[in-house]
C-alpha cells in the first residue's frame, strides 16, 4: 500500500490521539522582526538556531522538489529551495531527535491591502489562461474582500515538504491541521493554497476542509503546472470551518501549539499587536458574516464524505 493512501485511510479513521512522537517535534519559525502571540508559551530570541533550521527547512524542500521531478537542478541555490516570501513568514518544521528537518509548512499572512498580483497564486499558469485567467482573479479579488469585511489576514498556506520516511505516518495529516490550529491561535483567516494532487496533497487538504475557489458559481479547474511537473488545484480555507469531523483534533494541535518552541530573531518582538484581530463579539459573528460562501457544517460533512 502506498504511504498517501495510508495516509488518506488513516483519515477515516475513529478519532483517536495524534500526536507528536519522541523521535519528532515541532518547531515554529516567526518572520523576521515579527510581534509574536503571547498565546505561544516558549519563544526563544536565537537568530544563530532560527537561521539553521530556515536554512535545512529550504534544503529539504529542494531535496524533495527535486526527488519528486517538481523541479530543475538549476532552480535550487546551494540545494537550497527558496521562495520570495520565506522570510516573511511562519515555517511550521517537523524535527527528528538530531534536530534534522523532516517537513515544513509555509504560513504567509498578508495586510489589508493586498491585491491579487500580490499573491503567489497570481503567478500560476491558471493566471495566464484566456479562459479562466479573469475568472481566477475574480475569485481571488472576492477571498481578499471577505478577510477585508471579517478583518482577518488573508493568507497563503505553501511549501509543504515531508521527507519520505515520515510521508506514511500521521505527520502529514498533522501537519495540515496545523494550518487550522495556527489560523485559530492567531484570530482566524481566509486562506488560500496551491495544492498538487501529488502523494494525494491536494485530496487531504480537501478531506479536512479545503474547497475550490469558485467564480459566479463555477468551481475553477485544476491545472498542470510545467513548473512543477504536475496536476494543481487551487483551493481555499476558513480558519472557523474546517470539517467538523476534524474539530477535535484541531483543538488539540492547538493546545500543543502552545507549547511549541518558537524561535525569533529579535527579543524586541516578543508580545502581541492587537491590530486586525477579531473581537469575541465579530468571531462569533464569522459565519454569518460570510454567509454567501459558507456551506453549514452538516452539508459540508456531507461534502467531504
Amino acid at each position: 500500500m502506498q504511504p498517501a493512501r495510508r495516509s488518506l485511510e488513516a483519515m477515516q479513521a475513529p478519532h483517536r490521539a495524534l500526536c507528536s512522537t519522541s523521535s519528532r517535534k515541532w518547531v515554529l519559525l516567526s518572520p523576521r522582526s515579527t510581534v509574536v502571540p503571547e498565546c505561544f508559551g516558549r519563544v526563544h530570541t536565537d537568530a544563530s538556531r532560527r537561521d539553521n533550521l530556515f536554512l535545512e527547512m529550504q534544503r529539504l524542500r529542494g531535496r524533495v522538489y527535486l526527488e519528486d521531478g517538481a523541479i530543475e537542478a538549476d532552480r535550487l541555490t546551494d540545494g537550497r529551495h527558496q521562495s520570495d516570501v520565506d522570510e516573511a513568514s511562519w515555517h511550521l518544521l517537523v524535527v527528528d531527535k538530531d534536530d534534522q528537518v523532516r517537513g515544513c509548512v509555509r504560513f504567509h499572512a498578508y495586510h489589508e491591502e493586498t491585491r491579487f498580483l500580490h499573491l503567489n497564486v497570481s503567478r500560476s499558469p491558471l493566471a495566464w489562461s484566456e479562459e479562466w485567467g479573469e475568472k481566477l482573479k475574480g475569485a481571488v479579488e472576492a477571498e481578499l474582500a471577505l478577510s477585508r469585511m471579517l478583518d482577518l489576514p488573508c493568507v497563503e498556506i505553501g511549501g509543504w515538504a515531508l521527507a519520505e520516511g515520515i510521508r506514511g505516518t500521521s505527520e502529514a495529516l498533522r501537519m495540515a491541521l496545523a494550518m487550522y490550529s495556527l489560523s485559530q491561535a492567531f484570530g482566524g483567516s481566509v486562506g488560500i493554497s496551491t495544492a498538487t494532487r501529488r502523494h494525494c496533497s491536494a485530496s487531504i487538504l480537501r478531506r479536512i476542509g479545503g474547497r475550490s475557489l469558485e467564480y459566479a458559481g463555477v468551481e475553477l479547474p485544476s491545472y498542470d503546472d510545467p513548473q512543477f511537473k504536475c496536476r494543481m488545484e487551487v483551493l481555499r480555507f476558513y480558519s472557523w470551518a474546517p470539517n467538523p469531523r476534524y474539530n477535535l483534533w484541531i483543538e488539540e494541535i492547538k493546545q500543543e501549539l502552545r507549547a511549541v518552541p518558537v524561535l525569533t530573531d529579535d527579543s524586541r518582538t516578543h508580545g502581541w499587536n492587537q491590530a486586525r484581530r477579531p473581537t469575541p463579539s465579530s468571531r462569533c459573528d464569522l459565519r454569518e458574516a460570510a454567509s454567501p460562501v459558507f456551506r453549514s457544517e452538516q452539508n459540508f460533512a456531507e461534502v467531504a464524505d
